[in-house]
């Protein structure tokens, strides 16, 4: 999932999200987010990995398909059913679940690797307590790869939530995420063409980080 929302948007985003992916086609597209791509060799074939808030399953089918066991989950019941779809049709197998990040039962250390790109729908105290909970679901050695929006993609309104308390800096990260090894961390800018969600050009942010 990511979150090109008005405000109203988080008072009910299950039913927001649905009624963005109701709409022919993809909101994002069918390709996997860059910053994931380019990141994705820190994962072996056969690990496990979760795919947090997934959306239509754009990141989790092409995890699939570099030979990753990957769960996934999402709180848009039209979201979830057009992920399995898609899966379904590239020929791999994802475990989908419908969740928000507040239900989902967060197993601990069960996971070699997390992908969370553009989660920024929570406000400071559940983004605290979701990041929280992908910590202690990364195994001994398992990686986060983390992408999302700096508080300079205001400037640009080229997908991301309006409200600067939602987006990320590198300060934030390093604090939430002390617990990891941070291996990468990137403040940068690019163009994306990412569906008709995010188009153009944004202020972008790149985590890499290690539970030790």
């Amino acid at each position: 999932m990511s979150d090109s929302l008005p405000p109203p948007a988080f008072v009910d985003a299950a039913a927001t999200w649905d009624r963005r992916f109701t709409a022919e086609g993809f909101l994002f597209g069918t390709e996997p987010n860059a910053w994931l791509r380019e990141h994705a060799s820190v994962w072996r074939p056969g690990q496990r990995v979760l795919s947090v808030a997934d959306g239509e399953g754009r990141n989790s089918v092409w995890l699939a398909q570099q030979g990753l066991q990957v769960q996934a989950f999402d709180i848009s019941p039209v979201g979830v059913a057009k992920a399995r779809a898609f899966a379904a049709r590239s020929g791999v197998t994802v475990d989908y679940a419908l969740a928000d990040v507040e239900n989902w039962s967060w197993p601990h250390a069960a996971f070699d690797g997390i992908a969370a790109i553009f989660v920024q729908f929570a406000d400071p105290p559940r983004r605290q307590r979701l990041f929280a909970r992908m910590v202690q679901a990364l195994a001994p050695g398992g990686t986060l790869v983390l992408q999302g929006y700096t508080p300079k993609q205001l400037e640009y309104r080229t997908g991301g939530p309006p409200q600067v308390e939602h987006l990320y800096t590198e300060d934030l990260l390093r604090e939430v995420f002390a617990e990891l090894e941070i291996t990468e961390l990137r403040s940068y800018e690019a163009e994306l063409s990412e569906g008709s969600g995010h188009r153009g050009r944004s202020a972008l942010i790149g985590m890499v980080a290690r539970r030790t």
